[in-house]
């Protein structure tokens, strides 16, 4: 098999779910499933609740297949809708009870209460996943917002930020 030729495979079998062929979404579980699933026990000690994240997830493939815009991996993009998908089912299981049963990540996995954030985890979710207290997530959270802000408001230095000055042709 050539490079590349299974991601192009998996963008024409996603070209395919979009016209409604199950065949195709039965060939795109087959090949993503396992690894979802891998990944996503990584995240929730729940088995059940990955099952039906998994579930939900190529649910959610089969009806907004047409979403995608070709612009990166299929499973860049199935992996998007899937751990959206798992937070909701935690959020959902977690209901009244409010303690949540999460396994916690790799070290490479996890870099930072901010990451975990941006990844749609609320705090109190990114704390027990981390072992650390809310508040700490908080903080953490709140020193990134300060210093992506001042990074943001600092004009851009360099030895020559001004536009280049070009001469007309023929003049002196």
């Amino acid at each position: 098999m050539r490079p590349g030729a299974a991601e192009s495979d998996d963008v024409a079998l996603l070209r395919a779910v979009a016209r409604g062929e199950e065949e195709a979404l039965a060939a795109l579980y087959d090949r993503h499933a396992g690894w979802l699933t891998v990944r996503l026990t990584r995240r929730c000690a729940m088995p059940d609740v990955v099952d039906q994240a998994v579930q939900d997830t190529f649910l959610a493939l089969w009806r907004g297949a047409g979403g995608y815009r070709e612009g990166g991996d299929v499973a860049a993009f199935i992996w998007g809708i899937g751990i959206r998908r798992l937070i909701d089912a935690i959020r959902r299981e977690s209901g009244a009870r409010r303690r949540l049963r999460w396994r916690a990540a790799e070290p490479e996995v996890v870099v930072s209460a901010e990451d975990q954030v941006l990844v749609g985890l609320t705090c109190a979710e990114a704390a027990v996943l981390l072992g650390v207290a809310e508040g700490t997530v908080k903080s953490r959270c709140h020193r990134a917002r300060v210093a992506l802000r001042a990074a943001l408001a600092e004009p851009p230095t360099g030895p020559d930020t001004t536009a280049p000055h070009r001469e007309a042709w023929g003049t002196s």
